[in-house]
């Protein structure tokens, strides 16, 4: 039975029957088939019919008594659509309070792509899509239907700015389906882990030694780089970054700066690969024996100093050791920075070239005639000379003959009767000062000198009152645990052993005598070659409290 007659809509004839009839137009052809019975939420096919831009809607035939309504907005390109497009739409109302049938294109893609991936897909398959909303806990993806991507698992790392993903298409991997749910979990991490591990096998299975490599700068520190060679990381240390000096890796590299290295180190077991830039340029070393002969005079800079000299870099690359023997002819030098800084600019001497090992000596007092070369010629031994003080230690005088030429009175030779501990009780610095000289080596700049060998020695001829049971009139000049060192007549000194000291009442020596104090001492024995004199009190003498 036909409920209603005919109705135009745009031109397009339709006509409303009751399910299984069937309908005779005006020129007396039967209406095409019969209309089915549609349930919500079914994929329905349909033909675009109209297309009402003003209300921004869609009609679409699908054989149903009367046409669907689907919204613009579900169109990415609305300008692409034409009428008689077949289109799969989603009915997902038959009636509406205005009697209209609502229909969706997106949700009929998106149960297709469910179904699609469903039956094709499985956890652990990799998809493609692209991140469209932040949402709490992380982000939705766009694969064809809506995915949930958590935050944890958008990237290798925590980052702090999640929102640089949104718009990005990316691979993703599948971590969880729920199809009673139809909610699909996805995860780029696992993805670009899974990925950097291939790329590691990869780059591991290829890699060799002197091979020339691309990577990125991905971390500095104070001994190198790492370099990211796509899976994989490689060390290019500090000293492999130039064949110049440098102070810090930065001064070279810079972070997610790509560079062409070398292979230089590569071990199979532990996978750490060793990386060199310098070593594709030509290293200077290669042709510093013939640009730097012995004897050359060369310019360059200090760039550091070390206790046993400093290292001066006369081309780019390549530094020669000045050791601190080598510093100066005449100034006995305990440490390099007393001569040199490191900046200043000096002229050098080479002595010496090591190619294979990379080394150069180098000389700086070399630059002027050794002034020690005529020493021999002009002081000799037994010679008295005037100088002057220039150094003081616990075991000698250093004296300065003219500039540059100095020699050392050793403490044993400063006086014929008193043992000198400290010359520094005697003598200061600048100091006019008479000396003999005892001995000259100028191979080895050593000239040896004497204060006491200005006089006769006192020894070879003792005074009469000196004898072996004599007693005489002394002055204490030191006490020691052992005893009491006594001054006598004529300059020399004697000991008085503690054993001849006598009864000291339970006091110590320091309590019973004293410095200057005046004592009555007879001589016990007289050792000449020695040059010792041993002596005991006459007499006790304690002094009073």
């Amino acid at each position: 039975m036909v409920r209603d007659a005919f109705e135009s809509q745009g031109g397009h004839v339709k006509v409303y029957l009751e399910e299984g009839e069937e309908a005779k137009l005006k020129d007396g052809s039967i209406y095409e088939g019969t209309f089915r019975s549609f349930q919500e939420g079914e994929i329905v096919s349909g033909v675009v019919v109209a297309i009402h831009n003003n209300k921004k809607e869609v009609l679409v035939d699908f054989g149903y008594k009367s046409e669907g309504i689907l919204k613009l907005d579900e169109f990415t390109e609305p300008s692409t659509i034409q009428i008689g497009m077949t289109l799969d739409v989603l009915l997902e109302s038959r009636e509406d309070d205005e009697g209209m049938v609502i229909v969706s294109k997106k949700k009929a893609d998106r149960m297709k792509c469910w179904n699609e991936l469903f039956s094709n897909m499985k956890e652990g398959d990799v998809v493609e899509g692209r991140i469209f909303k932040k949402v709490r806990g992380g982000f939705m993806v766009d694969i064809g239907m809506e995915a949930f991507l958590p935050a944890s698992l958008v990237a290798l790392k925590p980052t702090k700015n999640p929102d640089q993903f949104l718009g990005q298409t990316c691979k993703f991997k599948i971590v969880k389906m729920n199809s009673k749910r139809k909610n699909v979990v996805l995860s780029r991490k696992d993805f670009l882990e899974n990925e950097k591990a291939e790329a590691r096998t990869k780059m591991l299975g290829t890699i060799q030694v002197g091979q020339v490599v691309r990577g990125r700068v991905k971390n500095i520190t104070d001994f190198g780089a790492f370099i990211d060679l796509g899976g994989v990381d490689g060390l290019l240390h500090v000293t492999d970054m130039s064949w110049g000096r440098i102070s810090h890796p930065s001064e070279v590299v810079t972070l997610n700066q790509d560079l062409d290295l070398m292979v230089i180190g590569f071990d199979p077991d532990t996978h750490k690969i060793s990386l060199g830039l310098k070593q594709r340029q030509p290293s200077p070393w290669d042709h510093v024996a013939k640009n730097y002969p012995v004897n050359t005079r060369v310019r360059g800079k200090v760039v550091n100093i070390l206790p046993y000299g400093a290292f001066v870099e006369i081309e780019k690359g390549v530094e020669g050791l000045v050791h601190i023997s080598e510093l100066s002819w005449t100034r006995r030098v305990a440490h390099p920075s007393e001569m040199l800084k490191i900046g200043d600019q000096v002229e050098c001497i080479v002595l010496s070239c090591d190619r294979e090992n990379k080394k150069i000596a180098l000389g700086i007092k070399q630059i002027e005639s050794n002034p020690w070369l005529d020493v021999e010629q002009k002081y000799h031994a037994g010679d008295v000379i005037e100088g002057k003080v220039r150094n003081l230690t616990d075991y000698g005088v250093f004296v300065e003959l003219e500039p540059g030429i100095g020699g050392l009175v050793h403490v044993s030779d400063i006086s014929w009767f008193k043992k000198i501990n400290n010359p520094g009780e005697l003598f200061k610095n600048g100091d006019g000062c008479k000396v003999k000289i005892l001995s000259i080596d100028a191979k080895e700049r050593k000239i040896s000198l004497g204060i006491k060998q200005l006089f006769e020695d006192p020894w070879q001829e003792l005074p009469a009152h000196l004898a072996v049971g004599a007693t005489v009139s002394g002055k204490v000049t030191k006490i020691v645990n052992f005893g009491l060192f006594v001054e006598l007549p004529g300059g020399f000194e004697g000991l008085v052993h503690i054993s001849k000291v006598g009864e000291l009442g339970g006091k110590s020596l320091e309590e019973t005598f004293k410095v200057g104090q005046n004592l009555e001492v007879g001589i016990l024995k007289i050792d000449e070659e020695n040059r010792k004199i041993a002596l005991t009190l006459t007499k006790e003498v304690f002094a009073e409290k």
